[in-house]
């Protein structure tokens, strides 16, 4: 943590608009996230005080085919709006066909990933492999913004490579050609998520007198301190949070909190773990189907109950289980068990998340 001196925001009605989405001062959002932020986990975020959420990324290409996996990440949840479908691509026809088909579903926007460092996607010439033409990314970015009556954003990082950050050019020109908002990444494309999320050209996007549209940062938020610190020396509308919320979505309720009072909250009891274990798995079982929805669980509840001593039994039949009723007794016994047992309140670990995230 620097030496600067931090300010506490006062509650206030000074409202961040995308569009016609209006969203409270200074919103926190949900970074998409591959395989981890579905409809089940977006819910258990918006109760924890997620602002605007994003679906997983979603291949132009499988939605033009029609691709069952990628007609499955259209789903929303209505409990969970405002919400935004997020799509990637490299081919301007194409991606302009996906966002009318994600237009029918009626997000309430459209949002375009030219961020996700994968090799396999960047190969692809799509995610933040586009960023080394920044003409297509314009044209791409400008296909869609005609192809449908969302409001069109954009998540994307600094550049390419350390002697390529052009975010700068970049922010102006896909403002021109139509976007409402701009997420940003603070790293390179060869970076991945390795060394600092680097916030100074955040800043200036944000601080270009061109630039009139919400500016969002994203990059190693990972505790209500440095969600502050970085609100008041970069200037940004709002901040985009991936790895620290993943096993603790309470990270969004804990910077409102702090942003708000200038206190820090108490971190979530084991009744509130096993409460949102039970919801996500309610919600995944809804959305996934009863066998699939109890499988797709099982890493998130041990990474929700993460601290608790002498675990191993109670994991054990918690990965194992395939009945929903078994699974919710086993969460009720661990209720008894671990009775007035209190969590250790230690910084949010940033998982390594790089090989197979979204962005």
């Amino acid at each position: 943590m620097s030496d600067t001196i931090l300010t506490f925001a006062p509650l206030n009605f000074n409202m961040v608009q995308i569009d016609q989405i209006v969203l409270p001062d200074f919103p926190l959002l949900l970074a998409p996230m591959e395989d981890v932020s579905d409809p089940p986990f977006r819910v258990v975020c918006k109760e924890n005080g997620a602002d605007l959420m994003y679906t997983e990324f979603i291949s132009s290409e499988g939605l033009v085919k029609d691709t069952e996996k990628c007609r499955r990440r259209l789903a929303i949840f209505g409990e969970e709006r405002p919400v935004g479908v997020q799509i990637f691509g490299g081919d301007e026809d194409k991606l302009a066909m996906a966002a009318r088909i994600v237009d029918m579903t009626q997000p309430d926007l459209l949002d375009i990933n030219f961020g996700c460092p994968i090799k396999g996607i960047v190969n692809r010439g799509a995610g933040s492999g586009v960023l080394k033409n920044i003409d297509l990314m314009v044209r791409l970015t400008e296909a869609c913004v005609k192809a449908t009556h969302l409001p069109v954003t954009v998540k994307t990082r600094l550049g390419w490579d350390e002697d390529s950050k052009n975010i700068e050019e970049v922010a102006e020109r896909l403002q021109d050609v139509g976007i409402k908002a701009l997420a940003i990444h603070g790293r390179t494309r060869c970076q991945l998520y390795k060394g600092q999320a680097d916030w100074e050209l955040i800043g200036k996007v944000k601080n270009n007198p061109r630039i009139k549209i919400p500016i969002f940062g994203n990059g190693d938020i990972d505790s209500p301190q440095k969600a502050l610190e970085y609100k008041n020396r970069y200037g940004i509308d709002g901040i985009m949070i991936g790895r620290a919320a993943i096993g603790y979505p309470w990270i969004f309720r804990e910077v409102r909190h702090y942003i708000n009072t200038g206190e820090l909250l108490a971190g979530p009891n084991l009744a509130e773990r096993v409460a949102a274990c039970k919801l996500q798995l309610s919600k995944s079982i809804e959305w996934r189907g009863a066998q699939m929805g109890v499988f797709a669980m099982r890493k998130h509840m041990t990474t929700y109950l993460k601290g608790l001593p002498e675990f191993q039994e109670f994991r054990k039949r918690l990965v194992s289980s395939v009945v929903h009723e078994e699974i919710e007794q086993v969460l009720d016994e661990i209720m008894v068990a671990y009775s007035g047992f209190e969590f250790e309140n230690k910084p949010i670990e940033l998982v390594n998340y790089h090989e197979n995230c979204a962005l």
